[in-house]
């Protein structure tokens, strides 16, 4: 059996200025650790560079995967029959989706450093959820890759 190629894949990675705020972080390590000597220093400033290198990497991990017949969006699997229509959400709409709109029920993948997001019904009357808000860079194409996925399931 020949495993299929996921149609769409897309990990949220952490922005760059995270990697200069991760490096300012161990500075500020440094910094601390001057009065110590320049061995201390120098441990401060690898240590806590790698430590909020760690942190920044480990945020920016989770991934959006159509595999199979099923929707990974982070910790959630939910399998593309219970999902219902997939709506893009401009800048706008996504705040308002994050903010005010905003269900307490509803499954939020949210980066607040992506600006567009998409919004997915579930239609599974056993799932209490009535949506998925996932941050995405690319909303078009996971709504295309959603659709296509579904017809063909």
């Amino acid at each position: 059996m020949q495993l299929s190629a996921t149609p769409y894949e897309e990990r949220l990675t952490a922005p760059r200025s995270w990697w200069l705020i991760s490096f300012l972080v161990g500075l500020s390590f440094a910094l601390i650790l001057l009065p110590f000597g320049t061995l201390p220093m120098l441990g401060g400033l690898a240590g806590g560079t790698a430590a909020a290198a760690v942190v920044a990497s480990s945020y920016g991990a989770v991934r959006i995967r159509i595999v199979g017949d099923s929707l990974v969006a982070g910790e959630a699997r939910v399998p593309l029959t219970a999902l219902g229509e997939a709506e893009i959400l401009d800048a706008e709409e996504a705040r308002a989706w994050r903010t005010y709109k905003a269900d307490t029920r509803a499954f939020l993948l949210l980066r607040a450093y992506i600006p567009t997001a998409v919004r997915v019904e579930v239609t599974d009357p056993d799932d209490p959820t009535p949506y998925l808000y996932l941050s995405t860079r690319e909303p078009e194409r996971l709504v295309e890759a959603l659709r296509t996925a579904k017809a063909a399931a």
